[in-house]
């Protein structure tokens, strides 16, 4: 397995005044497919953005197994002013690199980004701008980054709210090759016949864990959960 575990150990987050996250205490495998699922406002994304490093927390967040893993992170989506006359191409090379974006992308990871934006069919939109693209292409485009450098985690937010039924069963497809092959996934869902379809595990969290474990154990018990965002 070349993904690693995560431990969320009684996890706070308190922003604003408020509590976010109380208390927050579950576990993922190695090499998973892990869906949290929740209500709008549960704190979902709070805690992944606590893990990433973006918002301050009390408690321990671990990743076991590897000492330096790469991390992945594909947004539902981004504050990109769509005016901007920025490119697919572009947008890649302001989210994969140091290197400013008006120099072009650097040559280390060209191949792969190549690749994975055939593989999402955008290969044949690289010069559009980002500012024209549908709401799915947007989101391929974000998945597509999130693949290169191939991640040892890979967190994603909602990845395919927008898309249609071809790309919502392309990104399930990528996403399962994933994971067979070791990588961890760490996956933000408000669909739940899709958690169904790919979790092998799935926390529901409502500003604390509501429940935990398989899906066919735990959605039904989360009541009126279904299909929240």
């Amino acid at each position: 397995m070349s993904g690693p575990a995560i431990e969320f150990g009684a996890v706070n987050v308190r922003l604003g005044g408020q509590d976010v996250l109380s208390e927050v205490t579950f576990a993922v495998a190695a090499g998973e497919i892990h869906c949290i699922v929740g209500p709008n406002g549960g704190g979902k994304t709070t805690l992944v953005r606590s893990l990433l490093g973006q918002v301050p927390y009390d408690g321990k967040i671990t990743l076991d197994g590897n000492a330096n893993p790469v991390i992945g992170y594909a947004p539902q989506s981004l504050d990109i002013d769509r005016t901007l006359p920025m490119t697919v191409l572009d947008v890649l090379a302001v989210m994969n690199q140091r290197r400013p974006a008006f120099l072009g992308r650097a040559g280390r990871y060209r191949s792969e980004q190549d690749a994975a934006l055939d593989r999402l069919g955008l290969g044949q939109k690289t010069r559009r701008l980002f500012g024209v693209l549908s709401g799915g292409e947007r989101q391929r485009l974000f998945f597509a980054q999130a693949l290169v450098p191939r991640p040892d985690l890979l967190i994603m937010d909602e990845p395919t709210s927008n898309m249609d039924e071809p790309g919502v069963a392309l990104v399930e497809g990528i996403v399962k090759e994933m994971s067979a092959q070791g990588i961890t996934v760490l996956w933000i869902n408000h669909d739940w016949d899709q958690v169904r379809r790919v979790a092998k595990t799935v926390t529901v969290v409502n500003r604390k864990v509501v429940a935990h474990g398989a899906p066919d154990q735990v959605l039904p018990a989360a009541g009126g959960a279904r299909q929240a965002a």
